[in-house]
């Protein structure tokens, strides 16, 4: 709508009435910035919050001027750059050429870049947007900086997003000078190195959860695939051989019926990669050789892999209660009771499934609550508070109490179903038997590690242990003056 975009995102009256944010006195420190957009009404609010006195340099100041508040300093841009030391560039990269009537007076200061490329952009230019400012006004430092936060944190505080802040300069005061302004302003200054790595951190905001990506595309394949299976089970058989019409079980009862596979899979192949690298240092008898690449990648993306399947553990969990507000679930209810008084049958109680669907959900529940301290303990804030023991005993000695829970709790829903022939549609058998396999496996590999011949040799390995070497160490004069060999 016209208009909105000149609209700050805070409101005027929020930041007058905003302590933090009075008119700054003369003796704070001044900085200087070129552009007007949200970005730099944002970075004003914080930085006259934090303490500084803000020139905000702009085209047409008194168009502007009311969109900051009262504590900064509205003027032209030629102006605006004559006493702060510390400038930032709030413009798009095609605007640097604007500014360049100003590198006169722009000379021996710090530019702070804050701009962020598009996709294209970034694969089309070779030299990041620092570095093209940069070969712009030679005279001055040029630092990246703050790229990487949004306009939002910036007005909210760094309590509501990420605190780190990248930054790259090739001049090792000018990134301590922002490195201090960063933290005065609340954030946490990360040195990136020199400015030939403003490629890498302009890159940063362009990733969409790079992490994610490959867990993501593993959980969806792995859900396609157990869907068209119990598709194939449930529904196309019964169609096929018997002339049921069942596919009204697509929307929600093969979809829950899917969704424990996958996340009993993906919580398997969360404790997988130990066991291979373990397994890996016990027949190389080292462990300083690299891990397979593949390998060293899915270790790196347990935590993704964990979340996922604690996700579709819950969707489970929320699926199975809505299971009997269905109304097939109560036509099916009453269709029992009518053939139950056909066959005049007064009292339809077997006790072993009685007790094996008991059971049952009470390991489900358990498997559950297991899971949501997993995902808890992975959280960074919840993480950072944990010690190096207690967090690998929630994420690798519970992690492995809900992966045996899990198996307990998909063996108690099979029971006997696996043995039976009439359970083999189209001749694929049961879909639970399919994700016992791995969990198994590892379950196994877990017990024969706790072995003291192979749990004594992994732990030497882990402390540095070699097969086929032997460290030498040569006692001082006073005690012995023989050598002694140490595997250890």
């Amino acid at each position: 709508m016209p208009g909105e975009m000149d609209k700050p995102l805070i409101s005027r009256r929020l930041v007058d009435s905003d302590s933090s944010l009075a008119e700054a006195s003369n003796e704070a420190p001044k900085v200087g910035i070129l552009g007007s957009g949200d970005f730099a009404r944002s970075l004003a609010i914080r930085l006259v919050g934090s303490g500084f006195s803000v020139v905000v340099g702009s085209r047409n100041p008194k168009r502007m001027v009311g969109l900051f508040p009262s504590a900064a300093q509205v003027t032209f841009q030629a102006e605006a750059i004559g006493s702060p030391e510390v400038i930032f560039v709030a413009t798009f990269r095609e605007h640097y050429s604007s500014l360049c009537g100003l590198s006169d007076q722009l000379a021996g200061k710090i530019l702070v870049d804050v701009s962020n490329p598009t996709e294209q952009e970034h694969l089309q230019h070779r030299k990041s947007n620092a570095e093209y400012l940069a070969s712009l006004f030679p005279t001055c430092t040029v630092v990246k900086a703050f790229n990487v936060i949004s306009a939002w944190t910036l007005q909210a505080g760094p309590r509501d997003g990420n605190r780190q802040v990248p930054i790259c300069s090739d001049q090792p005061e000018a990134k301590r000078v922002v490195s201090e302004l960063a933290h005065t302003m609340g954030f946490m200054p990360v040195d990136m190195g020199s400015l030939a790595s403003a490629r890498e951190v302009e890159a940063m905001p362009l990733h969409l959860l790079p992490s994610w990506k490959v867990p993501t595309i593993l959980a969806l394949w792995l859900f396609l695939f157990f869907y068209a299976y119990n598709f194939i089970r449930d529904v196309l058989q019964p169609y096929v051989q018997e002339g049921k019409n069942k596919f009204y079980k697509l929307p929600l009862s093969v979809v829950n019926t899917t969704l424990p596979c996958v996340a009993y899979v993906l919580l398997s192949l969360v404790y997988l990669p130990g066991t291979l690298a373990a397994t890996l240092q016990l027949w190389r008898g080292t462990k300083y050789r690299r891990f397979p690449d593949w390998l060293d990648h899915w270790l790196q993306h347990r935590k993704q892999i964990g979340l996922l399947s604690f996700f579709c553990a819950a969707l489970h969990a929320i699926y199975s209660v809505c299971l009997p507000v269905r109304l097939s679930y109560r036509y099916d209810l009453v269709n029992l009771a009518v053939k139950q008084v056909l066959t005049n049958k007064s009292h339809l109680w077997v006790e072993e499934n009685v007790w094996r669907m008991e059971i049952y959900l009470s390991l489900g529940v358990l498997a559950l609550g297991t899971l949501s301290l997993l995902a808890v303990t992975s959280l960074p804030s919840i993480a950072n508070s944990l010690n190096w023991r207690e967090f690998s005993f929630f994420q690798s000695t519970l992690g492995f109490v809900a992966l045996v829970l899990s198996t307990l709790h998909t063996l108690t829903y099979g029971w006997t179903r696996a043995f039976e022939e009439s359970r083999y549609k189209f001749y694929l058998p049961p879909t639970f038997t399919l994700t016992l396999l791995v969990p198994c496996v590892i379950i196994l590999a877990k017990i024969l590690f706790f072995l003291p011949c192979l749990s004594h040799r992994l732990s030497k390995i882990r402390r540095g242990w070699e097969k086929d070497n032997a460290v030498k160490f040569t006692l001082p004069m006073d005690h012995a003056s023989t050598q002694k060999t140490s595997h250890v």
